[in-house]
């Protein structure tokens, strides 16, 4: 099992990350990561709590961000846009998914 599976089989077992979770899987700074939160580029599931928890649906989204960040060296906040831009792709994506599966299939031919 290689190093990508582990994370794989560890985030399918989970629905919420910490900070700290976020840090170390994501391979950004915390420092980073909250002002992220402050652009409104990624969003704690509860903003008032002590310790903040995000969907671990966002890990990969910004292990992605993470590599445009350092390949391209982008400022944090080209990085906040890019993920925005990720995000929606992703929402458009699957309401493409869901209207797609609601056409009529051709018979199929034997």
């Amino acid at each position: 099992m290689t190093h990508d599976d582990d994370h794989a089989v560890w985030l399918h077992e989970r629905t919420s990350v910490t900070i700290v979770e976020l840090e170390r899987t994501s391979g950004l700074p915390r420092d980073l990561l909250r002002d992220l939160v402050d652009m409104g580029a990624l969003e704690p599931l509860d903003a008032s709590a002590a310790e903040w928890k995000f969907a671990a649906d966002c890990v990969a989204r910004l292990r992605r961000g993470a590599q445009l960040y350092r390949d391209l060296e982008l400022e944090t906040s080209a990085l906040a846009l890019a993920l925005s831009f990720m995000e929606r792709i992703e929402e458009l994506e699957e309401r493409l998914r869901a209207l797609d599966a609601q056409l009529p299939r051709p018979p199929q031919r034997r």
